[in-house]
């Protein structure tokens, strides 16, 4: 793709996936100036915006600290997603100021449905994809993600459980699993954006035994049919350092970086 390709990407993905205002289950969602605030989520609060609208200076650490007091307050967990590409260029010094922790840098990659979903998935021997839509697979994903991990991860299956009920034509879980013992060794999900041309990919997390054989692919090309059955043409990931090659390699292109700024009462 050309130098102006990606900057017509990422023009899309912030008038579309940036101002896009989700209804999520339980969820309490605020505004402050430009600045969109979700309490009351599973894992912790989250402030995202489109642009900040030019704020900067003391107008800017005002709003910040409006943001710490609301979820000091309520003892919640808050990320704030900071863009490479977000003004002012000292947005991540000024959150860090107020007590915000910067975790790991991810890259936001976009790629065209199309191409993505002529590809078949490709699975190992004794490896097969599911779509779910039970509590009892959320759960068997939840357990997975732990193994992963090695934390707690039981709000994966309430958060799927309870997005899926609210609003069932616009995610869509799928897991890859053991033919003969069920067991779930990778999962992943996608959410398509209502009035956008994105759908967006979630998880992608493999049990140990079973990486580099395939399955994250085969997830990326099943997901992408689905897209392309439900009218996107686009792709949108916040890839890890480890899933970004991968998606490099079947087309996506990076946009930006996204550093999840984290405050903890």
């Amino acid at each position: 793709m050309t130098e102006l390709d990606v900057a017509a990407l990422r023009a899309a993905y912030d008038s579309q996936l940036r101002a896009y205002d989700p209804e999520l289950p339980g969820v309490t969602v605020e505004h402050d100036g430009p600045l969109k605030r979700a309490s009351a989520m599973m894992g912790g609060g989250y402030v995202v915006y489109q642009d900040l609208g030019g704020l900067d200076g003391a107008e800017l650490d005002a709003l910040i600290a409006r943001q710490v007091d609301h979820f000091r307050d309520r003892g919640e967990r808050v990320e704030w997603k900071l863009h490479g590409h977000d003004e002012p260029k000292d947005l991540a010094e000024r959150l860090e100021a107020h007590g915000f922790a910067p975790e790991e840098q991810e890259t936001v990659v976009i790629g065209p449905v199309a191409p993505l979903a002529a590809a078949l998935p490709v699975l190992p021997t004794g490896v097969r994809l599911r779509d779910v839509t039970d509590r009892a697979d959320f759960d068997r994903i939840a357990r997975m993600e732990e193994a992963v991990w090695g934390d707690d991860r039981s709000w994966i299956a309430d958060m799927l459980h309870d997005e899926l009920a609210a609003h069932p034509t616009d995610l869509a879980v799928t897991v890859a699993e053991d033919a003969d013992t069920r067991e779930v060794v990778s999962a992943g999900w996608v959410r398509f954006v209502p009035g956008t041309a994105f759908a967006t990919l979630w998880g992608g997390s493999t049990l140990p035994a079973y990486r580099r054989r395939g399955i994250y692919r085969a997830l990326v090309a099943h997901r992408a049919r689905l897209a392309e059955a439900n009218g996107y043409t686009l792709l949108q990931v916040d890839a890890s350092a480890d899933s970004r090659p991968i998606l490099e390699r079947l087309g996506f292109v990076a946009v930006t970086t996204t550093t999840p700024y984290v405050y903890h009462p």
